[in-house]
């Protein structure tokens, strides 16, 4: 049965270390839903963001070979975590007179914001779930959509529950 599952890899801050990973998928066939990059806390390293999809034994293969590469530092499964996911959209839209009430209606039900206006178009940026951003995208499309970048997912793992005295997480 097909699933998704979010790898998050931190690697060495080097040339050539997304086109080796990127190569590891291509050449074992395995497709990357979404990738997103950057540099981590430390300038040395990087941090990855891989959304896959496929059955249980490739997705275990892909976390297994990623585990191989000679710049791959740590490899997190995020399905065993408990963890957040977000991404980000700018969208521009066409707006004329009566339709901005109604476009401003939807960023406030949504919070996204509206970066900038023109008298033909709005350009929103919206962040938040895989879910939400879709939601989104499939309630602009009635406006006319007339750009949109999306930067895929990007995750990170919660803080860890803290126990009291009394036992009770927190």
């Amino acid at each position: 049965m097909e699933q998704t599952k979010t790898i998050v890899v931190t690697v060495e801050n080097q040339p050539g270390v997304l086109a080796r990973i990127a190569g590891l998928f291509s050449g074992r066939a395995f497709n990357i839903d979404s990738l997103a990059v950057g540099e981590t806390e430390d300038p040395t390293t990087s941090r990855m963001t891989i959304v896959a999809r496929g059955d249980e034994l490739v997705l275990e293969q892909i976390v297994k070979q990623l585990n191989k590469l000679v710049d791959v530092i740590k490899v997190v499964d995020m399905a065993g975590e408990r963890c957040l996911e977000r991404e980000l959209v700018l969208i521009r839209v066409n707006v004329d007179g009566k339709s901005k009430e109604e476009l401003m209606n939807i960023v406030n039900i949504f919070r996204a914001k509206v970066l900038d206006v023109s008298n033909e178009t709005f350009i929103v940026e919206l962040s938040g779930t895989d879910e939400k951003i879709s939601g989104f995208v499939e309630m602009m499309k009635s406006f006319g959509i007339k750009e949109m970048s999306r930067t895929g997912t990007i995750a990170m793992t919660r803080a860890k529950k803290i126990k009291t005295n009394s036992g009770k997480e927190q």
